[in-house]
């Protein structure tokens, strides 16, 4: 993923549940609305809490990808 793909970036290794998701939940303000948020977690919970996260408060999950022990998710503010 390209820096011109996303408008921020939320660097969340490191951190287990609630964190990336409670740190998500800030971040995305920061962003426009249609604005796009990279998020970087190494929390496997992520895969199930960001896209529900997204679906509750009507944020589109453009891209979900896991890279080793990596996962990286776009996501554009709604």
């Amino acid at each position: 993923m390209k820096a011109t793909e996303y408008d921020l970036e939320l660097d969340a290794r490191g951190l287990f549940c609630p964190e990336p998701v409670m740190m998500l939940h800030n971040r995305i303000n920061d962003v426009q609305p249609g604005g796009v948020l990279r998020v970087v977690a190494t929390d496997p919970s992520t895969t199930r809490d960001i896209p529900r996260f997204c679906q509750f408060l009507g944020h589109e999950l453009i891209n979900q990808v896991e890279d080793d022990d990596l996962f990286i998710y776009l996501i554009r503010r709604g």
